[in-house]
């Protein structure tokens, strides 16, 4: 066809091109005693390919009772220290991986993947709270009061605090019960967000939960990245320069320290990642007048004496959304809380 369209003019690349074939093949396969398309008897296979033989040896050893729970990686030194080869580890992967045993091969129960927490966002309060348990010292060593505090994350008000001498899926969910009848939540409005504590995942926590409409996540196993709010709020706690340098003589006196703390941050707190304002401000919405008045004060200044500023005011703008462990794609980020 090639030879034909060329006698008719035509040049052997175009010819070439137009059925799919290179120039050079066409030449290779004009040689004289070449009158075969060797591309289809082409032998792709390594020289040094494993017979059936040696892969049924691998997967004989690889199977036995003291190399059963072994990957491949421990099988070749164990079988050289005992002079034997048989393959290399690659072999042996390649091998166990095609007949489907490169799977975990040990007694005890594989890794188990957690999935990370679905991306939450508050627009306004009372949509999101998160929540943890923290230790409290005691004057006997080695046994600690119980700090439970609940934080709405698009405020950062405490919501509702209590000291226990215990942790307790009970009384976490009397805690949760006082809350939504103080703030007024109805049903499938709040998700408490938290660890995976014995008491937040209790029996009587998350039946109290789902009687109250509220909408539990968790965090992922160990991973203190998933619940950053609270996690920030017990080091501001216990950071504070009032922070008692010895331990707590009593639930009595914990009591008391804890509620004067959550009322110097609900109400005296300017709060960095809330722009300035106090969380109890925020969370009663007098924030957006708050700032508005910030914003027409510069403006002012601005104007009276504009040589003072080389650009535009500071951003008195109110936040507008918090996210709960957002995707790495979105540019909002969790602030650090320890402001």
């Amino acid at each position: 066809m090639i030879g034909d369209a060329q006698v008719s003019g035509a040049r052997q690349s175009k010819a070439c091109e137009v059925i799919g074939i290179s120039a050079k093949t066409i030449q290779r396969w004009s040689q004289p005693g070449n009158v075969r398309d060797s591309r289809l008897d082409a032998n792709h296979e390594p020289s040094n390919k494993l017979t059936a033989l040696e892969r049924q040896r691998i997967l004989k050893i690889a199977n036995e009772p003291a190399y059963a729970d072994l990957p491949p990686n421990k099988i070749v030194p164990k079988l050289a220290d005992k002079g034997i080869y048989i393959a290399s580890e690659s072999s042996f992967y390649r091998v166990l991986k095609a007949e489907k045993q490169l799977n975990h091969r040990q007694k005890s129960k594989p890794t188990r993947q957690t999935k990370k927490p679905d991306n939450l966002a508050a627009t306004a309060p009372n949509q999101i709270y998160s929540w943890n348990i923290t230790y409290l010292p005691t004057l006997v060593k080695g046994i600690f009061l119980y700090l439970y505090l609940v934080m709405d994350i698009y405020s950062r008000k405490i919501v509702g605090w209590q000291v226990y001498e215990e942790e307790s899926s009970t009384l976490a969910a009397d805690l949760m019960t006082d809350i939504c009848r103080r703030e007024g939540i109805t049903r499938n409005q709040v998700t408490l967000h938290s660890d995976n504590g014995s008491p937040m995942k209790g029996a009587t926590m998350l039946a109290t939960l789902q009687q109250l409409g509220v909408i539990p996540s968790f965090s992922r196993p160990s991973v203190s990245n998933d619940n950053p709010y609270s996690e920030s709020l017990f080091r501001t706690l216990k950071y504070r320069p009032e922070y008692p340098e010895q331990p707590f003589a009593d639930l009595h006196a914990a009591r008391n320290w804890v509620q004067g703390f959550v009322d110097w941050y609900n109400h005296e707190h300017l709060h960095s990642s809330i722009n300035f304002v106090t969380p109890g401000q925020r969370h009663m919405g007098e924030d957006k007048r708050i700032l508005a008045k910030r914003q027409r004060v510069y403006k002012q200044a601005k104007q009276k004496k504009p040589n003072r500023w080389s650009g535009e005011i500071r951003n008195w703008e109110p936040i507008r959304i918090v996210h709960l462990n957002p995707e790495k794609q979105k540019t909002e980020i969790v602030e650090n809380e320890a402001a």
